[in-house]
């Protein structure tokens, strides 16, 4: 960790610190007040969201979609995002700051959503913990590998409910994805890829930059926080997405939820061996993070499932058809499913391997053609040859299946009961974010990147030794020493 951001994190600590002790801080000449009780079951959930651009609208609707929730306050650092949140929750009195510290006094907020650029997230996600709030965090958990320990101990030891926000894992499709791997329709895993390509502006993150952005409309420096100081640009601001000092790329962006959705489905802890590589192809617009990623990453066998490879694909300058699927492929069939619905095909081989065509049988001398025909009759009978129909499965999630709202559900479900629960939890959370940070380390630095999925550590990859089970292959040498012992 550079010393600059050890600073600015101790900095940044200092008020929060006092929480957990029940003392007072006024950085900004105002008290923490803890929030430490429980939800009445009867009572409605006071949310406040953090960070009000695009997914922080998004996210705030979703959860107020839910019953007994209610908006109290929101926090961004453009003051027309401030402005317009009180006419779109249609609450010309809504708490609003530009500062989230404040959201965190207050003992009306039962639960905040942390939706900002994602070099804030462990941040304001830590202090909103020891601020005895209960946590909603966008994905990706946390912009570094070397943070998710950090929140994951913040959690544990507040007590509170934390949900991470990769909300398609609450559809029923993937529900029904679950549902079919663990029964073993497909049989056993071997390989899943997904891709989710785009191209146009919008898809690309070239988000809208309001006229009026300056410094007086928006806290710039609070917004570099712990990132490198630079003078004022709104495209960093509006489109901080493009940039890696704020944002994870298409990793962070994109193969978080195709990873999240894997494990979801696999029961998998993560994989331990990523590879990625690229390109910044079409979108040269200032931007220092690729447009075209692909990401090999392998998966060891446990105890839920063996060993399988995943590819994942991201292409913003796809100017093709482009269809976006994820796909399982198992040795008795393949799901192919997105957020809407799946196609389980069934395909089984027979036990008989059959042989003609493309074969080398009929290189064969004719007596020879014989004899294996003899042979072949005898151990495959005609049952054994006879493959079981092509089987299609189609799922279609109810027209009413709100993924996003039941992901907050969730969330709130474990808040009323005081549980830590949740079905993305931020161990669940890191064990998703770590292996896209890893594609981008393996990006940028040119390398492969060994992970250890169980203790959620990097490694140097070295294999351990361990002793061969094989049969030891006698020689005449072997057999000599072996006399002379006896």
């Amino acid at each position: 960790m550079q010393a600059s951001r050890r600073k600015f994190i101790k900095g940044l600590s200092a008020a929060s610190a006092l929480v957990a002790t029940q003392g007072l801080a006024r950085p900004l000449g105002f008290n923490y007040i803890p929030n430490l009780m429980k939800v009445s079951p009867n009572d409605k959930i006071r949310i406040a969201t953090i960070g009000m651009g695009i997914q922080g609208n998004y996210d705030t609707r979703a959860a107020l979609r839910n019953p007994d929730v209610e908006l109290v306050a929101v926090a961004d650092l453009y003051q027309g995002r401030l402005d317009t949140a009180k006419t779109a929750f249609n609450n010309p009195n809504l708490f609003t700051t530009r500062d989230f510290r404040e959201i965190l006094t207050r003992p009306d907020v039962d639960a905040v959503l942390v939706v900002t650029p994602d070099h804030w997230h462990d941040h304001i996600t830590i202090a909103a913990l020891k601020a005895g709030k209960n946590v909603y965090c966008e994905k990706p958990m946390v912009h570094h590998i070397n943070e998710g320990k950090a929140v994951i101990d913040a959690w544990k030891k507040s007590r509170k409910t934390m949900q991470v926000g990769s909300q398609r894992i609450s559809s029923a499709a993937f529900q029904e994805a679950k549902r079919m791997v663990q029964a073993g329709d497909i049989g056993t895993i071997n390989y899943i890829e997904s891709n989710n390509d785009r191209f146009n502006a919008i898809g690309a993150w070239n988000y809208s930059i309001p006229p009026d952005a300056s410094t007086q409309t928006l806290d710039w420096d609070r917004f570099l926080g712990d990132a490198p100081k630079r003078a004022f640009d709104p495209k960093r601001f509006f489109r901080w997405r493009n940039y890696k000092d704020y944002g994870t790329g298409v990793a962070g962006d994109l193969f978080v939820h195709l990873i999240t959705g894997v494990h979801f489905v696999t029961n998998s802890l993560g994989p331990n061996r990523i590879f990625s590589s690229g390109n910044l192809a079409y979108w040269k617009d200032g931007r220092d993070v690729p447009d075209v990623m692909t990401s090999i990453m392998d998966y060891p066998k446990t105890a839920q499932h063996e060993a399988f490879q995943m590819v994942l694909r991201v292409n913003f300058a796809n100017a093709g058809k482009i269809q976006n699927v994820t796909r399982i492929i198992g040795n008795e069939g393949q799901i192919e499913f997105s957020e809407d619905n799946l196609i389980l095909t069934k395909k089984k081989l027979p036990q008989a391997p059959g042989y003609g065509n493309y074969d080398s049988f009929f290189t064969f001398t004719p007596e020879v053609q014989q004899e294996f025909v003899r042979q072949y009759d005898a151990q495959y009978p005609a049952e054994s040859r006879m493959a079981e129909p092509v089987k299609e499965v189609r799922f279609e999630s109810p027209k009413d299946d709100d993924a996003h709202a039941k992901h907050f559900g969730d969330f709130f479900k474990n808040v009323r009961e005081g549980s830590q629960g949740t079905i993305e939890d931020p161990v669940f959370g890191f064990r998703a974010a770590a292996p896209v940070l890893a594609c981008n380390e393996s990006y940028f630095d040119n390398k492969v990147v060994h992970w250890d999925p169980v203790t959620m550590t990097k490694t140097t990859g070295a294999t351990p030794v361990r002793k061969s089970t094989a049969p030891v292959k006698k020689t005449v040498a072997t057999a000599k020493n072996n006399a002379k012992k006896s």
